[in-house]
């Protein structure tokens, strides 16, 4: 192997692991309420098949950059997953074992596609068309993704506010998609407003969230 070539390798290693970290957020929350002898099992496939398709739309990426408010509509997604999972949360209770297994592994390949949008735009420009470098990169992150995962699960048990927390990170990440977004950059000047709307998504999901679970309460009183 050449430097450059190396140098490449380890540049698509660092962009998987610094954008990789509300991804392990992500597998922690949607893996946290398995028994624990299937949490490494959903880790290990989530992962693995999460990769796989962030693979394909890494060589899809070219095109994906010219469908006009992909980035935003991944944005709202992402919200209504984070959303999702403070709404398990509450319901914790209703969570059925059997499901449980192939919902967490469903959870972590949509969200991580979505909020893989910005780590794929990137290896992808890192790559400079070599996607067998994309592989390995990928392929190196995923033992990382894992571990991170299974520490931020152990945290979770001993310290609930972190589901919280998590949450709040895949909103503020789902807020910064959508301002990020080419056609809303076009369309607004870049404004304290557009700094302040990933906030604001986290106010909305976490506030939908506690109006829910008071609505809940008041109604079973």
């Amino acid at each position: 192997m050449d430097i450059e070539l190396i140098t490449s390798i380890l540049i698509i290693i660092g962009i998987d692991i610094i954008l990789g970290g509300d991804n392990a957020i992500l597998i922690a929350l949607a893996c946290r309420e398995l028994p624990e002898k299937l949490r490494n099992k959903a880790i290990i496939i989530g992962t693995v098949l999460a990769i796989v398709c962030r693979i394909v739309l890494t060589i899809l990426a070219v095109y994906l950059l010219t469908v006009p408010f992909l980035q935003f509509v991944g944005g709202v997604l992402l919200a209504y997953i984070a959303y999702g999972l403070l709404k398990k949360e509450e319901e914790q209770v209703n969570v059925r074992g059997s499901a449980s297994l192939f919902t967490a592994i469903k959870t972590i390949i949509v969200a991580d596609l979505v909020m893989g949008f910005d780590n794929v735009m990137a290896v992808a420009g890192a790559a400079h068309g070599q996607f067998i470098l994309v592989v390995i990169g990928l392929l190196f992150s995923i033992p990382i993704i894992i571990w991170g995962s299974k520490i931020i699960l152990l945290i979770m048990e001993k310290y609930p506010i972190v589901i919280y927390i998590g949450a709040a990170i895949l909103a503020y990440t789902a807020g910064k998609m959508m301002i990020s977004e080419p056609m809303i950059q076009h369309a607004i000047p870049s404004s304290n407003w557009l700094n302040i709307f990933p906030f604001a998504v986290i106010l909305f999901v976490t506030g939908l969230s506690y109006i829910q679970k008071f609505t809940r309460r008041t109604t079973i009183q």
